[in-house]
């Protein structure tokens, strides 16, 4: 599974909030950067972002001096902020629910920065999708709990953990189809379950 760390990009280019906008086009300009982290003010403090889209829709758009606005009237404060241990996937779908595509990846302090662009170039959806690994995983994890249930019995723990194993990833595929998880179907996958639960 690729993880915000295999794909985000370390060398992140920060910025004051007290600086002023023009600093921070400048810095965009010599770094060939979209956006730019605001540093926080304090260990307690949280971090911000300036996009290229905030300075476009909220001075150029409305013809104010970059000069005289600061950082901090145009930034995202606080903003959204990535896990390094979070699939590719869960950050794709996070930056869809909030409407972003890029964000700082943190882990007690600014290690990296992840965007779409980073997703799209440098993860292997293509070649590994992942509703595809989970359908394989969960074949092979009702295998299992099958073979187990034949040789322990069905009121064996450890056939019950292997049940349990296949509804967790019942749950997780359905969610990454974007369906509601059905309530697990014991006589289905195990007709000795029902007796189990009786």
């Amino acid at each position: 599974m690729v993880k915000a760390k295999d794909v985000m990009t370390e060398d992140v280019a920060t910025v004051r909030g007290s600086a002023t906008v023009a600093d921070a086009v400048r810095l965009m300009k010599l770094r060939g950067l979209h956006s730019l982290i605001v540093e926080r003010r304090s260990d307690d403090d949280a971090y911000g972002i300036i996009t290229d889209t905030d300075i476009a829709s909220q001075v150029v758009a409305y013809g104010k001096d970059p000069k005289q606005v600061k950082v901090y009237e145009v930034m995202t404060k606080p903003c959204v902020v990535v896990n390094p241990d979070l699939a590719v996937e869960y950050v794709a779908r996070l930056f869809g629910q909030v409407g972003i595509d890029r964000a700082p990846v943190i882990k007690d302090e600014l290690i990296g920065i992840i965007s779409l662009t980073d997703i799209l170039t440098k993860s292997d959806f293509l070649e590994n999708p992942r509703v595809a690994i989970l359908e394989r995983v969960l074949q092979e994890a009702i295998d299992k709990a099958r073979s187990l249930n034949a040789s322990l019995g069905a009121e064996a723990q450890e056939v019950q953990d292997a049940w349990t194993e296949v509804y967790e990833i019942e749950a997780e595929l359905a969610f990454c189809k974007g369906q509601t998880p059905a309530q697990p179907n014991l006589e289905s996958l195990n007709p000795a379950a029902a007796l189990v639960t009786a």
